[in-house]
This record gives structure tokens, C-alpha cells and sequence, in this order.
């Protein structure tokens, strides 16, 4: 059973947090999809990572091209099958199941901290993950680094 990653948005915005994510997942050798609740929000989080140093280029792309099944990264508004994917990176409140937390190397809830819907999300979900017996930490960067502040 994979473990279950929440990371409190405090200091960074997504768009700036998300790349270093995938890097790290990439680096374990990890495909990844990324889901959201908003198919436009997605297409700009897209342009984010095309936009981002090249030297970091994070090779990606939207869900419902052809190619989706060869993209290292997926981003995606739908709940789809992971297939091989090792890694799920939820966005802006998209359910991670307890089944697919059991199913993958690691699951990964990024949320706003200064959005008090997002905190209220994201708390529910940390109750029905553990209470389903999914492994999980809570990770802030409120004192400026990467802090983990629990374990569950």
C-alpha cells in the first residue's frame, strides 16, 4: 500500500510547487497523472510547465491526446484509470480514493493554504484516507522549507 502525501500550500503557489513534485516523482522513476476538478484550470497549469526553465523541462500533456498512454506526465479534469501510473498528484480538491492510495507507490494532495474551502477539502479527505487505513503525512512549508508536521 502506497502512502499518502498532503502538502500545505503556504508560501509557494501550485504552479511553483507542482514542477519540483514531479521532478522528484520522475526521478523514482514514477509515471504520474495529475488531476484537478477543472479542465480549463488544467490547460493553464499545462502552459505553466511549458513555460517553466528549460533546463527543468518536465516532458507532459493534457489527457485526450493520442499519445496519453506514452506521456510520463498526465494531467487530467477526469477520474480515468491510472493504468501503470505510480504516482497521483491531486489539485484543487480531486478526490484520491482509498483504493487507488492502496494501488499506488505514493498519492500526493497539494492544497491552498490561504483558501479556507481547499483546508476544509483537504482535512476531509485526511480523515477518510486514514480512516480507510491509507498511510499518510502531512507535509507545510509555513517556516519556509518542507516540513513533515504528521503522520498517520
Amino acid at each position: 500500500m502506497g502512502a499518502v502525501y498532503f502538502y500545505h500550500l503556504t508560501r509557494r503557489p501550485l504552479e511553483a510547487v507542482l514542477p519540483m513534485l514531479l521532478d522528484r516523482a520522475m526521478q523514482a522513476g514514477w509515471r504520474i497523472a495529475v488531476r484537478g476538478t477543472d479542465a480549463r484550470r488544467m490547460a493553464w497549469l499545462d502552459d505553466k510547465l511549458w513555460l517553466g526553465p528549460e533546463e527543468h523541462f518536465l516532458p507532459h500533456g493534457l489527457a485526450g491526446g493520442p499519445h496519453d498512454a506514452l506521456q510520463p506526465v498526465l494531467l487530467t479534469a477526469e477520474r480515468q484509470d491510472l493504468g501503470d501510473r505510480a504516482c497521483l498528484m491531486s489539485v484543487d480538491g480531486a478526490e484520491v480514493t482509498a483504493a487507488e492510495a492502496e494501488a499506488l507507490e505514493r498519492a500526493c494532495i497539494l492544497f491552498d493554504g490561504r483558501d479556507e474551502a481547499a483546508l476544509q477539502v483537504a482535512r476531509g479527505q485526511w480523515k477518510q484516507l486514514t480512516a480507510a487505513g491509507c498511510k499518510a503525512q502531512y507535509w507545510s512549508e509555513e517556516s519556509g522549507r518542507w516540513e513533515k508536521k504528521a503522520e498517520a
